[in-house]
């Protein structure tokens, strides 16, 4: 880890790349269950606090990357959703698809808004949405605000801890 925060360090101008990609993998079906949003926390915190990036970049880049990766689960979902309802995964869940489903239709926003605040279901959500062939319009609105929220939780957060390793 020591090799790879020096090289950031050197490096500074990745560090724009660096956070776009990981607020945009975090939220990536399956790439997103194994980038924690931690990651991206302390990275953040590191760029912050070692002045290589301002809170406001990091703002702006993380919106970006996270918004990119909840519209790919999103459309990965719609077009794959008449497909996987007849799958044996599906079968086998159909129970639990169903409930799923009539969540989004029943709390759609804040389905949304709670799936893009909570790490484990983070990557999953979008997908589900979109396989259920939720309303892009609604969708990308709630999940806009619901990215928005994210970000700012994201920011409080690191300059928050920036505090701690700085003060």
């Amino acid at each position: 880890m020591d090799a790879f925060l020096k090289w950031i360090a050197d490096n500074p101008s990745y560090a724009h790349y660096l956070v776009i990609g990981l607020a945009c993998f975090e939220a990536l079906v399956g790439v997103g269950l194994f980038i924690s949003g931690a990651l991206l926390l302390s990275v953040a915190i590191f760029l912050y606090t070692q002045q290589l990036i301002s809170i406001e970049a990091i703002l702006v880049l993380a919106f970006t990357g996270a918004l990119i990766g909840d519209q790919s689960g999103y459309w990965l979902g719609r077009w794959i959703g008449p497909a996987f309802h007849t799958s044996k995964f599906a079968a086998r869940y159909r129970r639990h698809i169903e409930r799923t489903e009539a969540l989004l239709r029943r709390y759609g926003w804040g389905a949304i808004l709670i799936g893009r605040i909570i790490p484990a279901i983070r990557s999953i959500v979008p997908l589900v949405t979109g396989i259920s062939g939720y309303n892009f319009l609604k969708y990308i609105t709630f999940d806009l605000l619901a990215v928005g929220i994210w970000t700012l939780l994201l920011g409080l957060a690191v300059v928050s801890a920036s505090g701690i390793f700085t003060g």
